[in-house]
């Protein structure tokens, strides 16, 4: 019975990582090895440091170049017009280490992590240029395993796909947007100064859970201009800036969408 739970347990778990990297590791060591942090190898075994085996730092030099790649691959496609600056500064944005450990922390990367007990103390599991680099070393592993499809995948959905309402902000603003790209509160907070529905506000409606994990709950608002304030969006995170950042970016997409279908509709009345 003791063995049959195990196993169930254990096809559970990769269900769930398959779901969240959306790939079935063929060879899961490679995952280990990914998520495994260079503090559990000095604290558990220091003899094996000079083994690159032994952590995923050199797992992150070989994400960082495919992670590049698949950048700059989707950036040509999506922006067949745009000039040899225009996509780098795009890129530059899309593989810094702050957009990198948002993205980690938004899809809770931290909690997979393999770390030693000091860092695990001093919050190696929220740390944003730990999660960064957890994040390269994940590409690396998807790749290795499955192919550039497979770490292209990933990349799509989790590091491009959020990000396309202020990539769309950034082309045609061109040097007047200064919000970096996964710096959703900058973006929502120029387009609705540029549409002059003034400052955003943030209000924290919830929270819950122990200290040590907890959940808060954020509702971004506008004034109305009658005294009120209108919701933009809600959304949760393990902290309150996690949160905004996740608030701010849904508000920004609607925002948008809302903006293309009243022009969609604008054309089809001039059409009539």
């Amino acid at each position: 019975m003791t063995t049959r739970r195990k196993k169930a347990g254990e096809s559970q778990s990769n269900k769930a990582l398959t779901s969240l990297f959306g790939h079935s590791f063929q060879r899961p060591e490679l995952l280990t090895w990914a998520l495994t942090h260079r503090s559990l190898a000095y604290e558990t075994n220091p003899e094996t440091l000079r083994d690159p085996g032994s952590d995923n730092e050199q797992l992150e030099f070989v994400g960082d170049a495919v992670l590049g790649l698949a950048v700059a691959e989707s950036l040509f496609r999506r922006f067949p017009g745009s000039r040899e600056g225009e996509l780098t500064r795009l890129r530059a944005s899309l593989v810094s280490r702050r957009h990198l450990g948002q993205v980690a922390a938004r899809i809770k990367l931290g909690d997979l992590l393999r770390l030693g007990r000091g860092e695990e103390q001093s919050g190696g599991r929220e740390k944003p240029a730990l999660l960064a680099n957890a994040i390269e070393a994940v590409i690396a592993a998807l790749y290795l395993d499955g192919g550039l499809d497979a770490a292209r995948m990933f990349i799509e959905e989790h590091i491009i796909e959020p990000t396309l309402p202020a990539l769309h902000l950034a082309m045609q603003a061109g040097d007047t947007f200064s919000g970096a790209i996964g710096d959703h509160k900058s973006a929502l907070q120029e387009y609705l100064q540029a549409t002059g529905a003034g400052q955003p506000q943030y209000v924290l409606t919830a929270q819950s859970g122990p200290d040590h994990q907890k959940l808060f709950r954020v509702e971004v608002r506008v004034e109305d201009g009658a005294g009120g304030s209108i919701a933009l969006a809600e959304s949760e995170g393990s902290t309150k800036k996690q949160a905004q950042q996740e608030a701010a970016r849904i508000a920004f997409a609607r925002l948008l969408l809302e903006h293309q279908v009243g022009d969609l509709k604008g054309a089809v009345e001039v059409a009539k």
